[in-house]
């Protein structure tokens, strides 16, 4: 690999690992921290709300310190597919594409940059090439893992764990 996709990847690695590590640590200690985030889970369906805002914060945290350092970079990409996936069904599918109008768009960019790092691979300045597992864990495999093992995951946690509320019906009969 040359330098220059290297340090492109490393940059990539970095910025989007440390976003997403910053999402959840902030579910964690940001604004209402865990209880609120509970209890805002609860409302938009994801039962228990406690237990899955403290799912969703940790894993936002450690896929994201995973992916930064480039250390099992399929198995973050797959958590970064599952996560942003479920966020995007749960909270974002009704308000369209753009992020401005609370659109799923952040969440499909997010989810892309986990396959994509997934599929390409680390790069030589990463953990996964330090211990001499990334050219196993990049490519078809990594793509694989990443997408179709993110939305496997997703679409457990979804069918066994979310019920939507009840759609409030705001029309008066009179």
């Amino acid at each position: 690999m040359s330098d220059q996709f290297d340090l492109g990847i490393l940059v990539l690695r970095v910025i989007v690992g440390f976003t997403m590590a910053a999402h959840g640590y902030n579910k964690f200690f940001g604004g209402g921290r865990i209880g609120g985030t509970g209890r805002w889970f609860d409302s938009i369906g994801m039962r228990p709300g406690r237990l899955h805002a403290k799912l969703a914060a940790s894993t936002e945290i450690v896929s994201g310190l995973l992916l930064a350092a480039g250390f099992l970079t399929m198995i973050a990409g797959a958590a970064f597919v599952a996560v942003m996936f479920v966020a995007a069904y749960t909270v974002h599918k009704g308000s369209g594409f753009f992020v401005n109008a609370n659109g799923w768009e952040y969440n499909l960019v997010l989810a892309t940059v986990g396959v994509a790092v997934a599929t390409t691979g680390a790069g030589s300045w990463s953990v996964d090439a330090a211990i001499g597992i990334a050219e196993a864990l990049d490519g078809w495999t990594g793509l694989t893992a990443a997408l179709v093992g993110g939305l496997i995951a997703a679409a457990v946690q979804l069918a066994v764990f979310f019920r939507p509320p009840a759609k409030s019906d705001s029309r008066v009969e009179n």
